[in-house]
């Protein structure tokens, strides 16, 4: 219960003028550490048609979102991490789109084949959403407010 917190138990969320971390204004790429790197390929590429930017090797492939970048990698490319466990997401990550393009985004999923793990729904917080996954399992949203 929120109330019930303490001063103490409250984190301090006030920025601290000399951290070099205020430098920081935005996320630049994310990572997928991927357990089938020619399946996330083809569903990132294909079935959410995310355009290409570069394939810096068979271990990293990005692509273009906007300003960011959503980057595929195996594990141990940047770090010595095990693989994710199957049957586990590693993520979620959410798009942002119109209230219309959800049901559309719903209808070419369905269309490809990728089963929906809960169709366009309304929100009560203001949000209408659809969720599904990636060939790893990750869980992925498509949103919009309304």
């Amino acid at each position: 219960m929120k109330d019930a917190m303490t001063n103490e138990q409250t984190p301090d969320r006030t920025p601290r003028a000399s951290s070099p971390f205020n430098a920081i204004r935005a996320i630049d790429y994310t990572v997928i550490f991927v357990r089938d790197m020619a399946a996330m390929r083809r569903f990132y590429e294909n079935i959410l048609a995310f355009p290409l930017l570069r394939e810096l090797s068979p271990n990293w492939i990005e692509f273009g979102l906007g300003s960011n970048t959503l980057a595929l990698a195996r594990p141990s490319r940047t770090a010595a991490d095990a693989p994710t466990p199957p049957g586990s997401a590693s993520l979620q990550l959410a798009f942002k789109v119109s209230a219309a393009e959800v049901d559309a985004c719903a209808d070419e999923l369905v269309r490809q084949g990728v089963a929906l793990v809960s169709p366009p729904t309304n929100q009560s917080f203001g949000h209408r959403t659809l969720f599904f996954r990636d060939p790893d399992g990750n869980l992925l949203e498509v949103y919009a407010e309304i």
